[in-house]
């Protein structure tokens, strides 16, 4: 039987409270087997607007997610997933991740875009992109899972805003269309320790690509992506845990660097 709008307002009020709380929650497909992907969707938009009611707290852009082929398969699903960014996400260059807050935090590096002009699919392609991309920027995403152990299906990080939880972003601009991101190198080190290695055509065959992919899917919907949001396009590499005490650098062939500290 299919959940109930209720039952989907519950399931947020569950996540909200466990990333509060800090206290890991059951998986949802286990709880409620009959969640689907529509349902996720829903439920992680239902704490966005929770977030973003909150004084200070603004919507400032969107995150791509499960772009890597390897983790699609492991998840056994075809496409990636998309979540939200809020103004409280976001840590200064440099800053300290408040990893008091975290349950089973992770880091990844990825390249971020800014944009200066809308986009808004259906046909969405590369070109639309790299035309309403301002610049580029090298970027780490700090994941983690409201759900226990990381015991997620894809309707499990959908529905906890695709396992989002803090970004930090590089200093330098970059101009898109002078970059080729699809060959660029990724390294990421925890306190000066090689720990993750990558390129950009793990990334849906190039982080462009993902960006297109999520204006087209979020078009479905009738959400475009607006001109000043941060786009997060999806990790280079295998993501890492991090401890309290850890310096994380990421450093993108040409994009230059971007680290903080837990």
């Amino acid at each position: 039987m299919p959940i109930s709008r209720d039952e989907m307002a519950l399931l947020a009020d569950q996540l909200y409270d466990a990333r509060i709380e800090r206290k890991a929650c059951a998986p949802l497909t286990t709880t409620h087997p009959a969640i689907t992907l529509a349902d996720a969707y829903i439920i992680s938009d239902i704490n966005m607007r929770r977030r973003t009611e909150q004084a200070g707290i603004k919507l400032i852009g969107k995150k791509i997610g499960l772009t890597s082929r390897a983790v699609q398969k492991q998840l056994e699903v075809e496409q990636p997933d998309f979540g939200y960014l809020t103004s409280d996400m976001n840590i200064p260059l440099g800053g300290l991740a408040p990893i008091e807050k975290l349950l089973q935090p992770r880091v990844e590096g990825e390249v971020a875009f800014m944009l200066k002009k809308d986009l808004m699919g259906p046909g969405i392609t590369a070109a639309h992109v790299i035309s309403a991309t301002e610049f580029v920027l090298p970027c780490i995403e700090i994941i983690d899972s409201r759900i226990k152990d990381w015991k997620i299906k894809v309707e499990d990080t959908v529905a906890d805003n695709a396992s989002s939880a803090y970004f930090v972003l590089g200093a330098s601009p970059r101009n898109l269309g002078f970059q080729d991101l699809r060959m660029a190198g990724m390294a990421l080190r925890i306190n000066g320790e090689v720990m993750s290695t990558g390129v950009g055509m793990a990334c849906l065959d190039h982080p462009v690509n993902a960006v297109a992919w999520l204006a087209n899917t979020m078009g479905s919907y009738g959400v475009a992506l607006k001109a000043g949001e941060i786009i997060l396009s999806g990790a280079f590499g295998p993501v890492v845990p991090v401890k309290s005490g850890d310096h994380c650098e990421v450093e993108i062939s040409g994009l230059g660097t971007v680290y903080c500290n837990f």
